[in-house]
């Protein structure tokens, strides 16, 4: 048994971006489970746009980390102790294990996956809170329909290209907006997007214009700011904005920007609205089957950007909010 857990404890809260500074690394006693406890040897962690609001002493639909605590995230590890009914030494689970090398308490929210049926990293990307945020973002708020075009921001992230790839997999026409040649052509030519739009290469406004003439039925946002305001211009009749997230505002150390185009929704009737994945937790498994389902068959493909080293935490979170990352970012702890 091990005698010595690293852990990753959140020191103070940022103001703008996240350094180094914000954490402190601790090397802390390691116990046996009590009754009703397990203890996991952490594998891999999700890396996640969430993680800088969950640092925020702020209302939201999740409790702050506290200063102090162990810094949250989900991840996949194996049971090596438990005393719990439910779960056997060997067990593959996925939970809420934070930024350590092993979790010690009660498996509440946790479920088994089964690293026979599919890697590990997967079951934080698209068979994971990635899939299951773009499914129910995209089908149970955006509503598209056959034929309709759906514009996707942040499209080579995590969510962004489960997404576009569900719209597609629906008979949408589907464009991505992502930041450079490379991940334009990974959009078009590797997950089957009809086309791609370079924000940092060219004229958002112009391609839009060029890209969807005849306007955007639903614009999955992932990231606030310009692109919003620029896609609010093209929005159709009775369009659905769906804001999945935000993620050029969340390191702001001003107020967030708001959409100032925002009277296209009344022009054009069109509703935007916000979508947070645990509302759907019921749904899970409907979208597990669809999810599993379309891998199988080849529709969807599911891209993980691994990064190893429980040390390597600060900047692999920054990676995020530099457009360093290519697919869902996963840390291998072990």
């Amino acid at each position: 048994m091990p005698t010595i857990n690293r852990q990753c404890l959140l020191a103070q809260r940022p103001v703008g971006a996240p350094t180094r500074e914000t954490f402190d690394y601790v090397e802390t006693p390691l116990g046996e489970p009590g009754p009703g406890q397990i203890l996991v040897q952490v594998q891999y962690l999700s890396v996640d746009p969430a993680m800088r609001g969950w640092m925020n002493d702020a209302k939201s639909y999740i409790p702050p980390v506290g200063i102090g605590e162990v810094m949250r995230a989900l991840g996949v590890g194996k049971v090596i102790a438990s005393q719990h009914p439910d779960y056997a030494v060997g067990d593959q689970v996925n939970g809420a294990l934070g930024v350590q090398d092993y979790y010690l308490g009660e498996p509440k929210g946790f479920y088994k996956v089964d690293a026979a049926q599919a890697p590990l990293p997967l079951y934080l990307s698209a068979l994971g809170m990635t899939g299951m945020t773009a499914y129910f973002a995209l089908l149970a708020v955006g509503e598209p329909k056959a034929g309709e075009t759906v514009v996707i921001s942040g499209a080579a992230g995590a969510v962004g290209s489960v997404a576009g790839q569900i719209a597609r997999i629906k008979g949408c026409r589907v464009v991505g907006i992502a930041g450079g040649a490379d991940k334009c052509k990974f959009l078009v030519d590797e997950l089957g997007f009809d086309a791609a739009i370079d924000y940092k290469g060219e004229d958002l406004h112009a391609a839009l214009k060029r890209e969807c003439p005849n306007g955007v039925d639903v614009y999955f946002d992932n990231v606030g700011g310009d692109i919003l305001d620029a896609v609010l211009t093209r929005i159709a009749v009775k369009a659905r904005v769906v804001i999945c997230g935000a993620i050029s505002q969340y390191n702001n150390k001003e107020a967030v920007k708001g959409p100032s185009n925002y009277l296209s929704l009344l022009v054009n009737r069109a509703r935007m609205e916000g979508m947070v994945v645990t509302d759907y937790v019921a749904r899970y498994p409907e979208a597990m089957r669809d999810m599993a389902g379309w891998l199988r068959s080849g529709e969807l493909k599911s891209k993980e950007h691994i990064i190893e080293g429980l040390e390597t935490f600060p900047d692999t979170l920054m990676k995020l909010f530099t457009g360093g990352n290519f697919g869902k970012l996963v840390l291998k702890v072990s």
